[in-house]
């Protein structure tokens, strides 16, 4: 495979350099709609209430490990407009590829799969899942794309780092009136 500035000219890689995503560890991980939309439900009160769209996404992201069985969730905070989740990667059984509508295709991969890898699958998954809403359920349209062309993620490194993440997720849903990708925030 060439290396990243071939496949893409011009793109700088936001990847830890020499790191192998696919090895054993925990992630946090973010990933934001286009154009910042709020597509996937409203904050009340401090609490994230999803609409029907917020709860697929949801359900694909949880659904993760029983496709790609490596991958073990840790927590999940869906946003407005954005996710935030964590993943373990442990060694385990190589999950099987799965079609757009979710079903399971064709022979296991011999690869083990990286993180990125699953964000792909996980964002061509929901944008498919979420365009048949748009044409099925009269769910709000997306300009161009559903998600960000990439996700930002993080290296959990210590038992005390992964307490913080969970934290930060159950918290989130406080926090979103001074959120930076909330277009009214306050301050």
């Amino acid at each position: 495979m060439p290396p990243q500035s071939y496949k893409h000219p011009g793109r700088r890689s936001i990847r830890l350099k020499e790191f192998d995503y696919t090895q054993n560890g925990v992630y946090f991980v973010t990933l934001c709609i286009q154009d910042r939309l709020e597509l996937f439900g409203k904050v009340q009160g401090g609490d994230m209430i999803l609409n029907d769209s917020g709860k697929m996404v949801e359900r694909i992201w949880l659904e993760i490990p029983d496709h790609c069985t490596d991958f073990h969730n840790e927590g999940i905070q869906i946003m407005p407009n954005h996710l935030h989740g964590i993943l373990l990667i442990m060694d385990g059984e190589i999950g099987e590829p799965i079609t757009a509508n979710g079903r399971i295709r064709g022979s296991a991969p011999t690869a083990r799969l990286s993180l990125a890898d699953v964000m792909q699958r996980f964002k061509i998954l929901t944008t498919k899942l979420y365009t048949d809403g748009v044409k099925e359920r009269s769910w709000r349209r997306f300009n161009t794309r559903l998600w960000q062309r990439n996700y930002w993620e993080r290296i959990i490194r210590n038992d005390r780092e992964l307490r913080e993440y969970k934290q930060y997720l159950a918290e989130n849903p406080l926090r979103w009136q001074y959120d930076v990708l909330n277009e009214q925030r306050i301050g």
